[in-house]
C-alpha cells in the first residue's frame, strides 16, 4: 500500500515538473526578442558554382571525320581523368572500324580509276594507230592520182580534167584527215588526262584517309593534367562515349594559374547581376579557405539545364587568388555582392510582421507590447534595412503577438509627433 502511494506521489510530481518546464519554455518562446543591429549590410545573391580553368588547351581527336561523312566514333580507350601527361603521351584511342570501311572503298575506287587510265591508253593507241594507217593510205592514193594526171597529158582534155579533179579530191581528203588526226590526238590526250586526274584524286583521298586515321590515336599536345570534356547536358566524355565529328575534343589540359567559377542564376535574380561585381567564394572541399573574385561574364540568353526547374543564366566569376590546391570541378559557394551599405540599421526578416500590406515590428516596452510601422529598405536572404520607424535601441519580438487591444503606431503618426 505504501509503495502504491509513493508511486502515485512520484507520478504526480513528474506531471507537475513537466507542466512547469513546458510552461516555462512556452513563455520563453513567446518572449523571444532581438535588438536592431547597426553595421555594414550586404545585399547579395548566393549561389553554387563549379571551378574550371579560365584558359585550357584542347586535346582533340581527328578533325577531318566530316569530310568522309563520319558523324560519330566510339572512344575505345581513355587515360584516367586527373592523369598528368607530358607532350606526346598517349591520351585516347578511337574506334577505326568505320574509317577502315571508307579506306577499303577508296582503295577499290583507285583500282577502278587505274583500270580506266589503262583502258584510255589502249583505246587511244588503237584509234591513233588506225588513223595513222589511214593517212599513209591517203598519201599513196594522192601519189597515184598525181601519176594518173601526169600520164593523162596525151589523153583528151576531158580525161585530163577528170584526173585533175581526182588529184584535188585526194589532196583535200588527205588534208582533212590530217586535221582529224590532230583532233583525235588532242581528244585522246584530254581523255587520258581526265582519267589520270581522277586516279590522282582517288589516290589523294586514300592519303587523306590515312592521315585522319593516324589521328584516331590521340596524343597530348603539351604537358598538363587531363580533365574530361563535358557535354552540353553536363555529362562527361568517358571511355565508351561517342565522340562527335562536330566537336572532336576528348579532354582538356587546364591552366591552373587562373581559375574561374561557373554558376547559373535564376531569371528572378539575373537582373541584379552586373559585370565587375565583387564576389566572395567558398570551397565545399576546403571550408577554411576563402577566396575573392569578380563577375566577368553574364549570359544574355537563358537556358534550361538539368536539375533546374526554370531557365537559368550562366555567370562566370574570375578568381583573384592562385592556389595549387584549386582543381577543376570543385564545388564553390558564390556570394555575389549586389549592394553594400555602411553603418546601416537592420533586423532579421523574422522580426517583420505584415498587417494589411503594411510592415510592422512588435516592440516590447516594459511589460507592454505595441506594433510600430516601419519603412523597409534593401534586404538580403536573412535581414532587411529599416529606413524609418525605429531608432535602434528597441527590443523587437520575433513572434507575432496577439494584436487584440494592442497599440498600433503608424509612420504618419510618428511624423506628426516629430
Amino acid at each position: 500500500m505504501d509503495k502504491r502511494i509513493a508511486l502515485g506521489v512520484t507520478f504526480i510530481a513528474l506531471i507537475v515538473i513537466v507542466w512547469v518546464v513546458a510552461k516555462s519554455s512556452d513563455e520563453e518562446s513567446i518572449n523571444l526578442y532581438i535588438s536592431p543591429e547597426k553595421s555594414d549590410f550586404l545585399v547579395d545573391v548566393v549561389t553554387t558554382g563549379e571551378l574550371r580553368a579560365k584558359n585550357s588547351t584542347d586535346i582533340s581527336g581527328p578533325r577531318g571525320m566530316m569530310e568522309f561523312r563520319i558523324n560519330q566514333v566510339k572512344i575505345q580507350r581513355l587515360v584516367a581523368e586527373g592523369s598528368v601527361v607530358n607532350k606526346g603521351d598517349f591520351v585516347a584511342e578511337l574506334d577505326r572500324s568505320e574509317i577502315m570501311g571508307k579506306l577499303q572503298d577508296a582503295q577499290l575506287d583507285v583500282q577502278t580509276a587505274e583500270s580506266l587510265v589503262l583502258q584510255a591508253q589502249l583505246d587511244s593507241t588503237l584509234e591513233l594507230s588506225q588513223a595513222r594507217d589511214n593517212l599513209i593510205n591517203l598519201k599513196f592514193a594522192l601519189e597515184e592520182r598525181q601519176i594518173e594526171l601526169d600520164q593523162s597529158q596525151y589523153e583528151s582534155p576531158a580525161v585530163q580534167r577528170r584526173a585533175e579533179i581526182d588529184l584535188d579530191k585526194a589532196r583535200r581528203q588527205l588534208a582533212q584527215e590530217t586535221k582529224n588526226y590532230q583532233t583525235k590526238v588532242m581528244q585522246a590526250e584530254a581523255k587520258l588526262q581526265e582519267r589520270e586526274a581522277e586516279l590522282s584524286k582517288k589516290q589523294n583521298e586514300i592519303q587523306r584517309i590515312m592521315e585522319v586515321m593516324n589521328q584516331f590515336t590521340v596524343f597530348a599536345p603539351e604537358q598538363g593534367m587531363v580533365i574530361y570534356r563535358k557535354n552540353w547536358d553536363g555529362t562527361k566524355i568517358t571511355e565508351g562515349s561517342q565522340l562527335s565529328s562536330w566537336s572532336p575534343t576528348v579532354a582538356v589540359l587546364p591552366d591552373f594559374r587562373v581559375m574561374e567559377s561557373v554558376t547559373y542564376i535564376n531569371e528572378v535574380d539575373i537582373q541584379k547581376i552586373e559585370l565587375g561585381q565583387e564576389v566572395f567564394i567558398g570551397l565545399d572541399a576546403m571550408p577554411e579557405k576563402s577566396l575573392t573574385g569578380i563577375v566577368t561574364s553574364v549570359a544574355n540568353i537563358g537556358e534550361q539545364r538539368k536539375n533546374y526547374d526554370s531557365k537559368v543564366f550562366e555567370v562566370i566569376v574570375e578568381v583573384h587568388e592562385s592556389d595549387s590546391l584549386l582543381r577543376p570541378a570543385m564545388t564553390t559557394s558564390n556570394q555575389i555582392i549586389i549592394e553594400k551599405h555602411n553603418d546601416a540599421l537592420h533586423i532579421p526578416l523574422e522580426a517583420i510582421h505584415a498587417i494589411d500590406s503594411l510592415s510592422f515590428v512588435a516592440i516590447q516596452e516594459g511589460s507592454k507590447t505595441y506594433m510600430q510601422e516601419v519603412e523597409l529598405g534593401p534586404m538580403n536572404d536573412n535581414s532587411v534595412i529599416i529606413n524609418r520607424g525605429i531608432v535602434g535601441d528597441e527590443d523587437l519580438l520575433l513572434t507575432f503577438p496577439d494584436t487584440t487591444g494592442i497599440r498600433i503606431e503608424l509612420l504618419s503618426e510618428l511624423l506628426l509627433k516629430n
